[in-house]
């Protein structure tokens, strides 16, 4: 069973690129499914940002295509999610999942706390 664990910088300040990494274990991410960084804003739906698919491919939110990048490390077994120009409404929570595509998201990371603040 894969197992995935965000990590990264719980403050970032306004204006800064957020930066977090998602490490997977159990599988790797370049042989199957897609993987996919979703947040929840306090008091907020989940929203999906982006996916970088097994072969490298990315696809972003519309909402989030201008200030987003997705990449990956193979060597690490990681992929990683950029968020540039962030104001305080980027506070959140930041998941990473495993994107089966077909029936949707079947295994989360717990969860990244990010906050936005000067």
């Amino acid at each position: 069973q894969a197992q995935l664990q965000e990590s990264g910088p719980g403050l970032v300040k306004p204006s800064q690129t957020l930066s977090l990494n998602c490490t997977v274990s159990g599988g790797s991410i370049t042989t199957a499914y897609a993987w996919s960084w979703i947040r929840q804003p306090p008091g907020k739906r989940l929203e999906w940002m982006g996916v970088i698919s097994y072969d490298g491919t990315t696809y972003y939110s519309p909402s989030f295509k201008s200030r987003t990048s997705i990449s990956r490390d193979t060597s690490k077994n990681q992929f990683s999610l950029q968020l540039s120009s962030v104001t305080p409404e980027d506070t959140a929570v930041y998941y990473c999942a495993r994107d089966t595509v077909l029936t949707g998201f079947d295994i989360w990371g717990r969860g990244a706390q990010v906050t936005v603040s000067s």
